[in-house]
């Protein structure tokens, strides 16, 4: 069963999230996950002063899975780039059922 990943940024530095945006996805794909949806361009329906304007949707054949590639060691520096670019939460979602 598909597990999903959230991932919500508040980008704060343009240029850095350029540069992350050129490698975030291989450690996605070295789990076995895929973008489902999302990217700089979401459309924001309601905002209480916390939301993000960005955000993305990530699939995962499991949630160990998710949990392997956001704590992958192989891409720390990856993930420090991302963290330099973008105030970010990301939230593994409970699969229905």
């Amino acid at each position: 069963m598909p597990h999903y990943v959230t991932v919500q940024l508040e980008v704060t530095d343009p240029e850095l999230m350029q540069q992350y945006r050129a490698r975030g996805f291989e450690p996605v794909a070295k789990h076995g996950g895929e973008m489902i949806a999302g990217g700089p361009d979401c459309e924001v329906l309601e905002d209480n002063g916390g939301g993000a304007p960005a955000s993305v949707l990530l699939s995962f054949p499991s949630a160990d899975a998710a949990r392997a590639w956001a704590e992958d060691p192989e891409f720390a520096e990856v993930y420090a780039l991302r963290r330099r670019a973008a105030k970010t939460t990301i939230t593994l979602l409970p699969p229905k059922g």
